[in-house]
């Protein structure tokens, strides 16, 4: 059994280990389903009384008097009447049980609790010693708001203290390191009640926006991209044409008819690109043609699901389009693997995860047509050396895809890049180009996204790095700081050359203590302070104070190009 599966079967157990307090402090609350969760476990109840937080601590030890009991947990299947006889008062249960197909169902039991189970458990309830409830909140049967209204109660366990400490920490972490508080911390973006769901981008905002921008901008013009601009409002009827209008209107803004005409706000870039790829006729000897565009794009979220910039309602995706003949599709995405490994790389993610999602039962497109694509994308994983998971049917209607999975500092996933096949645009807009032969044929279309979003991968980098950006991406790189105002005159000769070396610099000019200054630039997460006494500018030099603590005394003015050089290279 690997460590994941054992992970699974304790959580499982401590799901268990949960509804028999449940039911041991309050008999009368009926039991739903209590299934594994990718951090932990819940169960959903429909108690007599609804709990309250402070039942948790009560439930929670409750819970820990079984685990000293040390009840052996078993597993048996019995007959489906038996089982019906066994929950004939618990309608979510015969529910199941009427929805299983087998002759038998599977019944799990540790002292005098039992449960519809299909099995997988540690050997006893002693075996659960690591765990902790962390929240109670609502739901509802089957998640059909039509259904029951339950209480659902949320928990976590491992198979060591270290490991739930080492998750606690985690969690701790990530609500001091939460984007939007350090967004307003640090003066970088905010929201407002005009415009709920709409990033406001502040100035140094804005240059850590633009820095992504320009970072991905230079990078694949050594891929030969050609950049365009698509409007943001476009006819009705295009979107119809894509089948946006009728696979994803409620997630649309529409304008009031103007000129008997409506609009709508692009949810997505795709329809564009493909309007400037049908704008002449194209030949085999120009494909790929490749267009990216940072593409603002409009979603209608519900306002319960927006969440700071992961959530939001506008966002601006790193789009491109490419248009290749079937015998470059390989080659094509073997570029863009290599893309996406360097941003990710570029920012320090070091744990990847890769799905290949293929065809679902409904979709369009030829057997051979997929089983090119799909083959495609394997071969280009298997040949860049990338290890990935086959995620069967879970492909779009239109062609199989890509997704890169990257872990931060937190270990939290996300995904990055996308890579899509799609067989449906070229035919729903009738695109094509003039092959060797002289004929018509269509071009092979991929759509790929790197941040995805750029707002939401900004605020994944800010937790991610814990508000200190690295020194490239960093809104004010240096601040200068002098110990007294006699050295403010040579705290401006600094800034000038500074400046001259395109860096992003201001000098303090205030009367504060050197250490109060110092906290200052510290909790503004300022890379790299320039600290200046008198010393330094009898000397004509410098002192390095980084963000961390670490300093570098004595830094010569004609050496400060090569060394903010190896601060860009870290």
């Amino acid at each position: 059994m690997n460590n994941n599966q054992e992970l699974e079967n304790l959580r499982h157990s401590a799901a268990h280990l949960l509804a028999q307090a449940v039911l041991e402090l309050y008999p009368k609350t009926i039991l739903t389903i209590g299934p594994v969760t990718k951090n932990g476990f819940f169960y959903d109840f429909l108690p007599k009384t609804n709990f309250k937080e402070e039942d948790l601590p009560k439930i929670e030890e409750r819970m820990r008097e079984i685990v000293k009991r040390n009840q052996p947990i078993t597993q048996k299947e019995v007959r489906k009447e038996e089982a019906i006889k066994l929950f004939k008062d618990n309608p979510f249960k015969l529910e199941l049980i009427a929805g299983i197909p087998d002759e038998t169902v599977g019944i799990s039991q540790q002292g005098d609790f039992f449960d519809l189970c299909r099995g997988g458990h540690v050997e006893s309830t002693g075996k659960i010693k690591a765990f902790k409830l962390t929240g109670l909140s609502g739901a509802y049967w089957r998640a059909d708001k039509e259904n029951a209204a339950l209480q659902r109660i949320s928990g976590t366990a491992f198979k060591s203290e270290k490991d739930l400490l080492a998750y606690e920490q985690r969690i701790e972490d990530a609500k001091l390191y939460d984007h939007r508080r350090l967004g307003k911390q640090l003066d970088l973006f905010s929201f407002h009640e005009e415009g709920p769901g709409l990033p406001f981008f502040l100035p140094k905002g804005f240059i850590v926006y633009n820095e992504l921008i320009n970072y991905m901008r230079e990078l694949l013009k050594k891929y030969d991209y050609q950049e365009i601009s698509t409007p943001t409002i476009l006819n009705e009827d295009l979107w119809k044409q894509s089948g946006h209008y009728y696979n994803y209107k409620e997630n649309m803004y529409f304008t009031e008819p103007i000129e008997e005409k409506t609009f709508a706000l692009k949810p997505m870039n795709c329809p564009g690109a493909i309007l400037i790829y049908k704008e002449r006729p194209r030949s085999y000897r120009e494909l790929p043609v490749k267009l990216s565009e940072f593409g603002k794009v409009h979603r209608h979220e519900l306002s319960g699901t927006l969440n700071g910039l992961f959530r939001v309602r506008a966002f601006t995706q790193d789009d491109a389009h490419i248009f290749c003949t079937k015998e470059q599709l390989e080659d094509q995405i073997l570029e863009l693997i290599q893309i996406i490994k360097t941003v990710i790389d570029k920012f320090g993610f070091d744990k990847i995860q890769v799905g290949l999602s293929t065809r679902p039962k409904k979709s369009m497109g030829t057997d051979e047509m997929w089983e090119r694509g799909e083959n495609a994308l394997k071969h280009a994983l298997e040949t860049a050396k990338i290890e990935y998971t086959i995620f069967p049917g879970d492909g779009a209607f239109y062609g199989p895809k890509i997704d890169f999975l990257f872990v931060d500092s937190l270990d939290r996933e996300w995904q990055c890049g996308t890579i899509q096949i799609d067989f449906n645009n070229p035919e729903n807009f009738d695109i094509n180009y003039i092959n060797s032969e002289g004929k018509k044929e269509r071009p092979i279309m991929i759509h790929r996204v790197i941040y995805g979003s750029l707002e939401r991968f900004f605020g994944v980098l800010l937790e991610h790095y814990k508000g200190l950006l690295p020194f490239w991406l960093a809104p004010i790189q240096m601040r200068i700081l002098t110990i007294t105002d006699e050295q403010q005159a040579y705290g401006q000769k600094v800034l000038d050359l500074l400046k001259n070396l395109n860096i992003r610099a201001e000098l303090e000019k205030t009367s504060n203590t050197i250490s109060a200054k110092i906290k200052t630039a510290q909790l503004e997460k300022i890379p790299v302070m320039i600290v200046i006494g008198q010393k330094e500018q009898d000397q004509n030099t410098v002192t390095f104070r980084y963000n961390k603590g670490e300093q570098e005394f004595g830094i010569k003015l004609e050496d400060l190009p090569k060394k903010i050089n190896e601060l860009f290279k870290k």
